[in-house]
């Protein structure tokens, strides 16, 4: 079985958010760490993934969280250790008239095919990631494009505890990456 590495964006996902529930549920999920959840820096947050992926013995799945999809997107061009898939969920769009404040670094993300298998999943209605946004980063990314109806930014504020849904989803695509 694969390490399963979780990316929540901005703030580090709350007690309530589906990215923290999931890793309580199974002891193969841990979450990366970077230096500050509320003040993001790019540079730091890539040394970050790349340290927690160095500490799996096989190459691991991640599951990013809004910000953490871009941090996604700068990476992977300069990736330095393989992994097997990234499963993203919420992607922001750093050019919307609403961005995640103080999130600067992480503007301008790469638009080019990722080297890896990847899955996007969408709300109709995310403030942060408007679904045309979305759409487009998954054919731009080379992802498998879902969108899940009106569930706003899919985080604890949409109220999906620990978000069945997703979790089927995101069950789907592991077993895709064999």
């Amino acid at each position: 079985m694969s390490d399963i590495i979780m990316l929540p964006g901005l703030g580090g996902s709350d007690g309530d958010h589906w990215q923290t529930l999931w890793e309580r549920q199974d002891p193969h999920i841990r979450r990366f760490q970077p230096s500050s959840w509320d003040r993001p820096i790019l540079t730091g947050w890539i040394e970050a993934l790349e340290r927690e992926i160095a500490r799996s013995k096989t190459p691991p799945i991640l599951i990013a969280h809004s910000l953490a999809c871009q941090l996604i997107a700068h990476w992977a061009p300069v990736q330095k250790t393989p992994i097997l898939g990234a499963f993203l969920v919420a992607p922001p769009d750093p050019t919307g008239e609403v961005y995640l404040t103080g999130a600067g670094s992480f503007a301008n993300p790469p638009r080019q095919r990722l080297p890896f298998p990847s899955m996007l999943v969408t709300s109709t209605d995310d403030p942060y990631g408007p679904y045309d946004y979305s759409r487009d980063s998954a054919e731009i990314w080379g992802s498998e494009f879902v969108s899940v109806g009106p569930l706003g930014h899919i985080n604890s504020a949409s109220g999906l505890s620990d978000w069945p849904e997703g979790k089927a989803l995101f069950e789907r695509f592991r077993a895709q990456l064999g």
